[in-house]
């Protein structure tokens, strides 16, 4: 599986890069996150699932009692494995616990 990573034209709805990215199991639960607040995109709370993200853009997450800090450095047409996940992002900053 190949990341597509071209920064002028390349962007994809959050809730499914966040299910590539395997930051959740499930795309209705990437859905449900944004939805209820519990991300931002660049400092700016986003609720609209549907919200077009491109490379370069910084995702701050809030999982149960961890913070994740991601920058989005690729996408992918498809979910794949762990390792082709980790592509996708650049972690900012080790998980914090609330």
């Amino acid at each position: 599986m190949v990341a597509r990573s071209d920064p002028t034209t390349e962007r994809q709805r959050l809730d499914k890069w966040l299910w590539h990215a395997r930051v959740v199991k499930a795309r209705t639960s990437a859905a449900e996150l944004v939805e209820s607040g519990h991300v931002r995109i660049n400092g700016t709370r986003e609720k609209s699932p549907g919200h077009a993200i491109k490379i370069g853009d910084v995702i701050t997450i809030a999982l149960d009692r961890t913070v994740r800090v991601l920058k989005v450095t690729a996408f992918n047409e498809r979910r794949g494995d762990a390792a082709s996940a980790r592509v996708l992002y650049e972690e900012l900053c080790e998980a914090k616990r609330n």
